[in-house]
């Protein structure tokens, strides 16, 4: 097992993530599915984060990340739903489902 360091602490804190999209629609499929994966991987370094394992299924997201104690989880968190929320409503929003970046996660994780 190797810690990861900051000024006066090694640490090591993994948490297992699941969130789903709103009314959990199966959209995670085919191309979105493809293009969240390194989306999640950048704003997890964003936030000095790393995703250690990650699977998605057509209605839902498993994450291992490892975060650092300075940073609260729900924040992390936070951050990388409503990002990821934003940039697939750029990228996909001529498609016929509605991806509105304000609602296509649910609430909690």
């Amino acid at each position: 097992m190797s810690y990861e360091s900051l000024g006066h602490s090694k640490w090591d804190c993994k948490y297992h993530v699941v969130f789903v999209p709103k009314y959990r629609k199966k959209v995670l499929y085919g191309k979105i599915r493809r293009f969240l994966g390194p989306v999640f991987h950048e704003l997890g370094e964003r936030k000095r984060s790393k995703i250690v394992e990650g699977h998605m299924v057509s209605d839902h997201v498993h994450m291992l990340i490892q975060i650092p104690p300075k940073y609260p989880v729900s924040h992390v968190i936070g951050y990388m739903k409503g990002k990821s929320a934003i940039v697939v409503a750029r990228q996909f929003s001529g498609r016929k489902r509605n991806f509105n970046g304000e609602s296509f996660w649910a609430r909690g994780y």
